[in-house]
């Protein structure tokens, strides 16, 4: 009788991790109806610019860095800007 082994070896996948990239919503401040803007916190240039993290409307904390025209609206994100009222792009 003869013994084999059956070694089973696979390749894993490689890719950048954009799948699970999302363009967020970030509230830098606000206008009220009488007065000028109110900074809530660090901006996306800002960001961008200084390498300091933002907040966006689903709670992420990240350092801007990336294009946001490439990925699809965080759905979070988009769900609490249309509980505001906000209107949004598609995508």
């Amino acid at each position: 009788m003869i013994e084999t082994e059956l070694v089973v070896t696979t390749t894993p996948e490689v890719d950048q991790g954009d799948h699970e990239r999302f363009t967020h919503i970030v509230l830098e401040g606000y206008t009220p109806k009488k007065g000028d803007f109110v900074p809530l916190g660090n901006s996306v240039v800002e960001g961008m610019i200084n390498a300091t993290p933002v907040k966006a409307l689903c709670g992420k904390i990240w350092v801007p860095g990336r294009d946001p025209k490439k990925y699809p609206i965080c759905p979070t994100c988009k769900e609490v800007a249309g509980g505001m009222g906000w209107n949004l792009p598609e995508g």
